[in-house]
């Protein structure tokens, strides 16, 4: 008897009638967008900022928006920035806008994360601020980050795209460093159509909210009624009411979506045979599950064949023809070639999994 080919998605993100009910009366308001951030928007922004206690929140419209904020309150002309390239391009891209020279370092095969010890020793004079980004939601090491930072008298901006209910020291990621960039893109853990965050932790967070919640509005200041000033440049960066009242529901679900994730996580982590996956660390949010396999073009499309959808993330940046003259970096290299990214969304049943396990041990133990 042959046995059912299952369609299984990589991402899949989780509504329910509260999500749609929340769309049609935002339709009905008439009210879908204020570039002041009233309504829905700054009723999610108090909610998220409860929720990983920070000082403050600005929500915008992807998590492309956040850094490029975040990235403009540091003078970065001419400047270097330190991140890791097993990421995606817009985290170096942030950089690039603000006038910043990307400083590609290598990752821990471990975790996928930045390497504290790369980092070190990769400062220049030239050297402003480190980015490190908590890949697939497993947080960096902040300590040793933090403590480099102070040594060397550096910034330090968060790229927590993936890390949405991650924690770190018994606290939520969004609330360690003086500015933390979140996403909510669709396939992340809280899905909006379209949507990013900036938690502010500064001592001036006050002010810097002011600054960025002008410059996520074409740089629109002190406005009252149909008057306003504009003192420095600024983006159409804003969220819409639509993407801030699906995310409110989805902030309710975050907690338990989690740990339906870490579930699937853990089971992964114990069953799957083979050398090198993403390690368990209850900490984590897990925005998706890596794995690492030699054939990977082999290896994904007999994946495909059998209903399993997968991802590579990511190509590293400093192979991309934009970066192409960086320094080789040895773990990036090897894990950019094998890495592999298995479905960890909530809507996968315990036969899901067991079914994506069963495959990979397959593939695995016929050497292909």
């Amino acid at each position: 008897m042959l046995e059912m080919k299952k369609k299984i998605k990589l991402f899949d993100p989780i509504i329910g009638n509260e999500e749609e009910k929340s769309v049609i009366n935002v339709l009905k308001s008439h009210f879908w967008a204020s570039g002041s951030g009233e309504g829905h928007v700054k009723e999610f922004e108090t909610q998220f900022k409860n929720y990983i206690n920070s000082r403050d929140c600005i929500a915008v419209n992807s998590g492309t928006a956040a850094l490029n904020l975040a990235l403009s309150l540091v003078d970065l002309k001419n400047k270097e920035v330190i991140l890791p390239s097993l990421t995606f391009v817009s985290t170096a891209h942030a950089i690039i806008q603000n006038g910043g020279k990307p400083v590609f370092v290598d990752v821990n095969t471990i975790t996928n994360n930045i390497d504290p010890n790369e980092i070190e020793s990769h400062i220049t004079k030239k050297t402003a601020l480190i980015l490190p980004v908590h890949f697939g939601g497993l947080p960096c090491d902040l300590n040793s980050i933090t403590k480099i930072c102070k040594k060397n008298n550096l910034a330090l901006i968060e790229d927590a795209a993936h890390a949405a209910g991650s924690e770190y020291n018994g606290k939520k990621i969004g609330s360690h460093g003086e500015f933390v960039c979140f996403s909510f893109h669709p396939v992340k853990n809280l899905a909006m159509p379209t949507g990013g965050l900036i938690a502010v932790n500064h001592k001036k967070h006050k002010s810097f909210k002011k600054i960025l919640n002008s410059r996520r509005w074409c740089g629109i200041t002190d406005r009252d009624d149909v008057n306003y000033d504009v003192k420095g440049p600024g983006w159409n960066y804003y969220m819409n009411e639509f993407s801030a009242a699906i995310g409110k529901i989805q902030l309710k679900k975050l907690n338990k979506l989690n740990k339906i994730r870490k579930r699937t996580a853990k089971i992964y982590s114990q069953e799957i045979e083979l050398e090198s996956t993403m390690p368990f660390d209850d900490r984590c949010s897990y925005h998706f599950f890596w794995i690492r396999v030699k054939s990977r073009h082999k290896f994904r499309k007999l994946m495909n064949d059998a209903g399993i959808e997968t991802g590579t993330h990511y190509k590293p940046i400093h192979n991309m023809t934009l970066f192409a003259k960086r320094k080789y970096l040895s773990n990036t290299e090897l894990i950019g070639k094998e890495i592999v990214t298995i479905p960890t969304h909530p809507s996968l049943s315990q036969s899901d999994i067991d079914y994506i396990i069963k495959k990979i041990n397959f593939i695995n133990s016929s050497n292909i």
